[in-house]
């Protein structure tokens, strides 16, 4: 069985090209690195797969429908570098096929090949009409035949399935992305991904004070983004020390933007340990108390690193959408003890200032907060295909 995986994105990188290439390619190698037989060859802005034949369909089709970089993904028939055996393989296989129009697209990675895509494509439409009386139709046929010359070989066929698109992942640095246990921040994670990052994920808990419900749920999400990005670290970092002293000498309608604050300076010293070059969090601009625009500002002030917010413009609609496309909604939708909604004050501020915020963290020994949160991490590694040391 082979597949032709295209490219987009990828195409317009320049001299940069063969990295980004290559990574893709090391990506759909992992994909499928519990299939025996498989290979991964880049040739002419294509990537070829060969699978062998007794694998299943359903499993390719799903693996290589999730790495990053592919734009969209045929599989496709093999016949000599021969036109005539194209030309009686083709006519054999639409021969008493239901189809009301085609056409033939070719693409000529052997320029030495005796005839060009212009005359490849009416020698092959000639012998498909010749077989099955349908007509040509250039501008929207019902049926298109996508034909690669190759120097050993030709490929051929009849579906382009879509891949996710963007840039591989690894091909954009790394970065550290806060994960709840909500809708939000794993769609957050993902669009990261999908942008070529290498993505760690960091979920703040606050057990025993809670169970250990958005623990469990986090990995699991952990283990769905890993089939799109193949290799995770998932951090769990205990937070309720932290929201102890926040509650126990602050005011509390500023509870919520300190807990935020104390967030970002643990994820920021995290994120300089596992060489992360930005934080990520799911923030959408005034959808909770600590989304307004003010208050992301004050949060944001708490630390010197980067923040990513790929969600900020985008509704809640939009948001649930994309988390149901690539397989988080459902659990995130489970009923769980969230660390954010501890201690939570009725009337939570909306627009705190800067100078309200720090007068109020005089009252607490920040550095040892966070640096009692930082000892307490718990890592957890995650792989797709799952290996037998991987998280059950």
């Amino acid at each position: 069985m082979n597949v032709i995986a295209r490219y987009h994105e990828i195409a317009l990188k320049g001299r940069n090209r063969p990295f980004f290439v290559e990574k893709l390619a090391d990506n759909l190698r992992q994909a499928l690195s519990d299939l025996p037989g498989v290979t991964v060859q880049p040739f002419s802005s294509r990537i070829g797969v060969h699978v062998p034949d007794e694998t299943p369909w359903e499993t390719v089709h799903e693996r290589v429908g999730r790495v990053f970089g592919v734009a969209n993904f045929s599989r496709a028939r093999e016949v000599p570098a021969d036109l005539e055996a194209l030309k009686r393989a083709a006519a054999t296989e639409l021969r008493g096929a239901s189809f009301a129009s085609f056409r033939v697209t070719t693409r000529r990675a052997d320029k030495t090949f005796p005839f060009n895509s212009g005359q490849i494509d009416r020698e092959i439409g000639a012998a498909v009409q010749a077989a099955t009386g349908v007509r040509v139709d250039l501008e929207e046929p019902e049926l298109t035949l996508w034909v690669e010359v190759l120097r050993d070989r030709i490929l051929y066929s009849f579906e382009r399935l879509p891949g996710p698109g963007g840039f591989p992942v690894g091909s954009s640095g790394r970065v550290l992305a806060l994960l709840s246990g909500g809708i939000d921040s794993p769609v957050a994670a993902w669009r990261m991904m999908k942008r070529g990052c290498r993505v760690v994920l960091a979920h703040f808990h606050a057990f025993p004070l809670q169970d250990r419900s958005t623990i469990d749920k986090t990995r699991e999400l952990a283990r769905i983004l890993t089939r799109w990005q193949l290799r995770t670290r998932l951090l769990q970092i205990p937070f309720g020390p932290v929201q102890q002293a926040v509650v126990a000498a602050c005011p509390a309608p500023l509870r919520v933007v300190l807990y935020r604050r104390f967030m970002m300076r643990i994820a920021e010293a995290l994120a300089r340990r596992r060489r992360a070059r930005a934080l990520v969090t799911g923030e959408s601009l005034g959808q909770v108390a600590s989304q307004t625009l003010d208050n992301m500002v004050v949060i944001g002030e708490a630390t010197r690193a980067t923040v990513l917010r790929p969600l900020v413009g985008m509704d809640k609609e939009e948001i649930t959408a994309q988390a149901r496309r690539i397989g988080t909604f459902e659990v995130s939708t489970r009923p769980d003890q969230d660390c954010c909604q501890l201690f939570v004050p009725r009337h939570p501020a909306t627009a705190a200032s800067r100078e309200e915020v720090e007068r109020a963290e005089t009252a607490l020994d920040v550095p040892a907060l966070v640096a009692a949160a930082l000892e307490g991490v718990a890592e957890e590694r995650f792989e797709f295909p799952p290996l037998a040391s991987s998280p059950p």
